[in-house]
């Protein structure tokens, strides 16, 4: 709002005093300073202003028609400046002024006009970026809380307004209300959502104790619901815009794809190893990779502000996110979500075969949690992971059975201990780390590995076998 005429009264450097006006008329708004010395001046002023003038052809005739000729056009007040035309306010002016309920003001001699029209100024300029400071600040709120649906999106915007919000479906019905006390106020609105459905932009409607704005929601003809606000007093132009971020968000969320469900039931169909619906659109083309990212909510906000996000798909999961991203734009997303945290990447793989590249991916991601300052590891970078692709399958999981199979049956921990060890390269001390063991510990698990397996743990054959059998993918 503007400042006040009490508020510019108030400003110690000017001295003003306030001669006449009741309280409800120094609370008026002061849109502009003006100054004038004419008889009347009406006719260049709009209404809202603060008139300054020294009374330069002001008689005391022609006191009371002047004050009944500013009042008429909605002057918010006059000041008066003394020392010049005039030693004082002259009588007559404050009894006319007294008598019209006109705010009159004294400007001392030492306070020139230019002055009053600086403070105002800067006053109305401060409100401005207020006025912008908080819209920018409520969209990004009301942002946010679209993120996580209408229902945070409504109540967040009835607490910016300081007033109820109702999100309406296209026959009228009530989806969210905040606070759900305004349902009852649902009823009340079925005129204007007619009115609107024949095409209004938006529609007001003032009763004694709220003031209620409703828009519609979708493309301009054919609304996909309404959202109706109201407030005690009228809005102001920094509320409408707070609205009109409300009613783009809604109307983004009401006409995204409708393909998005069915893409997520794909992807997680694919990612159980369901054949793939070659003919949905939207679906990524192959070859792509998996990727295996430690982050989880701040995934998909990435995706969504680089330019590949409507060619890729991501799911949340417990321990992070999975994202699904074609080979041709594979690199500009990985370097991307590289700022969020470790993240896994498998192999090429066609979309049934995305089971193995997830494990690909998790195997990776698991590597990369182990070793800081690596945020990014490819599964065929992994050591030994290479040979795997050369050689059969079936034949490598029968081989890594046989190998392993006495060690996991006497204690799945001698496993888990044997890869820590050999991705050490035999250094005990940093196996031991990476364990969170003592390497006295280390030392006796490995001696009991070598008695079961019947190996020696020191040639660098047996290391190879052990390692590739270690680091085997699942089937």
């Amino acid at each position: 709002m503007p400042p006040t005429l009490a508020a510019v009264a108030a400003l110690p450097r000017l001295d003003l005093r306030i001669l006449t006006g009741p309280p409800d008329a120094l609370r008026a708004p002061v849109q502009w300073v003006a100054v004038s010395e004419l008889e009347d001046p009406t006719p260049f002023l709009e209404g809202g202003e603060l008139l300054l003038t020294t009374g330069m052809r002001l008689s005391a005739e022609g006191a009371g028609p002047y004050v009944t000729r500013l009042v008429r056009r909605g002057v918010t007040g006059l000041g008066f400046g003394v020392g010049l035309g005039h030693p004082v306010v002259p009588p007559e002016l404050v009894a006319s002024a007294e008598e019209h309920g006109l705010p009159l003001l004294e400007v001392p001699r030492p306070t020139p006009f230019i002055a009053i029209g600086k403070a105002v100024s800067q006053m109305l300029a401060a409100e401005r970026y207020e006025a912008v400071t908080r819209a920018f600040q409520a969209q990004r709120a009301l942002t946010r809380a679209a993120l996580k649906g209408p229902r945070r999106l409504v109540a967040r915007l009835a607490r910016e307004l300081d007033g109820w919000a109702l999100l309406l479906g296209p026959a009228g019905e009530v989806r969210q209300a905040a606070p759900e006390s305004a349902r009852r106020r649902a009823g009340d609105l079925a005129g204007e959502l007619d009115r609107l459905r024949g095409g209004g932009a938006s529609a007001a409607v003032s009763g004694r104790d709220s003031h209620v704005v409703i828009h519609p929601i979708g493309v301009a003809g054919r609304p996909r619901g309404f959202l109706a606000v109201g407030t005690a007093e009228p809005l102001p132009q920094v509320a409408h815009t707070i609205v009109g971020a409300a009613v783009a968000l809604l109307t983004l969320r009401s006409e995204s794809s409708p393909s998005g469900r069915a893409l997520r039931a794909a992807l997680a169909g694919l990612l159980l190893g369901e054949p793939s619906p070659g003919d949905l659109p939207g679906l990524p083309e192959p070859p792509v990779r998996v990727l295996a990212c430690a982050a989880g909510p701040q995934v998909p906000d990435v995706l969504e502000a680089g330019p590949a996000a409507d060619r890729c798909l991501a799911v949340r999961r417990a321990d992070g996110c999975l994202v699904i991203v074609p080979e041709p734009v594979a690199e500009q997303v990985i370097a991307a979500l590289a700022a969020t945290g470790p993240v896994g990447v498998s192999d090429p793989a066609d979309l049934n075969g995305l089971d193995r590249a997830l494990a690909q991916a998790d195997q990776a991601l698991a590597a990369a949690r182990r070793r800081p300052g690596r945020p990014v590891l490819r599964y065929g970078n992994l050591p030994g992971q290479g040979v795997h692709g050369l050689v059969d399958p079936q034949a490598a999981r029968g081989f890594a059975d046989a190998l392993l199979g006495p060690l996991r049956a006497e204690d799945p921990e001698l496993v888990r201990s044997l890869h820590a060890y050999l991705a050490a390269n035999g250094q005990g001390e940093a196996a031991a780390r990476a364990l969170g063991v003592h390497r006295h510990t280390l030392r006796h698990r490995m001696r009991r590995a070598a008695e079961i397996l019947g190996r020696d743990l020191d040639d660098p054959g047996v290391r190879a076998e052990l390692w590739f059998a270690l680091t085997l993918p699942p089937p």
